[in-house]
């Protein structure tokens, strides 16, 4: 049986020879190859995980507090020895991380295919069976395929930065902030007390109302002028969008090396269109991007990068189209039969289009979606008619309402 320091030494040794392999596979990108490197190189990871993580366990004492005069030769290196393990066991981590985002990005991207069999991503795993397998390119495009060569398959995301530019290394600062800032409060509802006069008595109530409504209009058609009120709580939700830092750190990694220029605005529109061309049931297993919210309830300023030169833009206003999205999500539940199987990138496009100030053209461009699977998807949506349910005001989508009267008839009796 291996010593602790021998499998330790075994892992950074197997982890230096993935880095080296791993570079040159992407030079032309073919998804089979890909997958099946991936896979092998990810069982291999977990096994070895699994074994290190039960000798090390997940805490280690630390030197720091100690005076640097009194310290035993001998316990300074049971303390480095002790580091040197955690140092791997983080290395793993972060390389097994890597590998499953990979993966993820290329399963979210192509359908893989035997004859008429669908072949799950995760058993693409025998060299010889790869003839008999088709990778198909699905018809909407999450996260970026561009930026596979550029995530830590070594685990070593300092060392891999540190051969970057200036340049690289700030973008991979700023983007790193952004995703582990705090998101904004968002103030859901407000729980005020009123005091008022009724028929001579003064009287107390407690009522709850939006964060954005006018409250003095309101309580005044209630109880009249004479009353006064206090805020006695919010409703606030906070919290980071990605609770991983083995996510952020590949992220962060991959997209400031891909382009340092633009690398943080890139990131902002893939994580939008995440949110809005997948459903919150296929956010629980796709895994692209892991520990990530399924649904947002505060801002966020990543989601305003993408919006930032566009008409119509203001503070805060990606994450709302996403709180809408997500909102509206759930209104939706138990009545996707209504939408004869509309598949969900065409219903978030079809959703932004009717939340939105923008026509299905820049619909399209923003979810890079195809313009005429989206105008027909709003034409279904209206014959569904819960463009009604959904949306206050449905004046952008009486264009693609039925033009002759027979047609409006039929849709009135369709429709109940």
């Amino acid at each position: 049986m291996t010593t602790t320091e021998e499998l330790v030494a075994r892992v950074n040794k197997i982890l230096d020879d993935i880095g080296i392999d791993m570079a040159g596979l992407f030079e032309e990108f073919e998804p089979l190859p890909t997958v099946f490197h991936l896979n092998r190189n990810l069982n291999l990871l977990q096994d070895l995980e699994e074994e290190l993580s039960r000798r090390v366990g997940e805490t280690t004492p630390s030197v720091r507090g100690l005076d640097r005069t009194s310290r035993d030769p001998h316990i300074q290196w049971i303390y480095k020895k002790k580091h040197n393990r955690v140092l791997a066991l983080e290395r793993l981590r972060s390389a097994i991380t890597a590998h499953k985002m990979a993966l993820a990005l290329v399963m979210a991207n192509y359908t893989f295919r035997a004859g008429k069999r669908e072949v799950e991503i995760k058993n693409i795993k025998n060299p010889e069976e790869l003839g008999k397998i088709k990778a198909l390119r699905k018809p909407a495009t999450l996260g970026r395929l561009e930026i596979l060569p550029y995530l830590a398959y070594s685990g070593d995301v300092l060392r891999l930065l540190g051969h970057e530019s200036r340049e690289v290394r700030e973008t991979f600062k700023f983007i790193k902030a952004k995703l582990r800032e705090k998101g904004t409060v968002r103030m859901k509802s407000l729980r005020i007390e009123v005091e008022y006069w009724d028929r001579n008595r003064l009287k107390k109530a407690r009522l709850d109302l939006p964060a954005d409504a006018d409250i003095e209009a309101e309580l005044k058609k209630r109880y009249g002028r004479r009353f006064r009120w206090r805020v006695l709580s919010l409703v606030k939700t906070r919290g980071v969008l990605i609770n991983n830092h083995y996510t952020v750190d590949n992220i962060a990694l991959a997209y400031s090396s891909f382009d340092p220029e633009r690398g943080a605005e890139l990131l902002g529109t893939d994580l939008f269109r995440y949110y809005f061309l997948t459903s919150e049931t296929e956010r629980e297993s796709l895994g692209l991007y892991p520990d990530i919210r399924l649904c947002i309830d505060c801002h966020y300023s990543i989601f305003d990068l993408p919006f930032s030169g566009k008409r119509g833009f203001r503070t805060g206003y990606g994450s709302m189209l996403i709180i809408r999205k997500c909102e509206m999500e759930k209104l939706l539940s138990g009545r996707r039969s209504e939408l004869s199987n509309l598949p969900n990138y065409l219903l978030g496009g079809v959703l932004l289009y009717g939340m939105s100030n923008y026509g299905e053209r820049e619909v399209a461009e923003l979810l890079a979606i195809p313009e005429e699977e989206l105008a027909d998807a709003i034409r279904r949506f209206v014959i569904s008619g819960l463009h009604k349910t959904l949306f206050a005001d449905t004046g952008k989508f009486e264009k693609f309402m039925p033009k002759s009267e027979k047609a409006k008839k039929f849709l009135e009796l369709l429709q109940g």
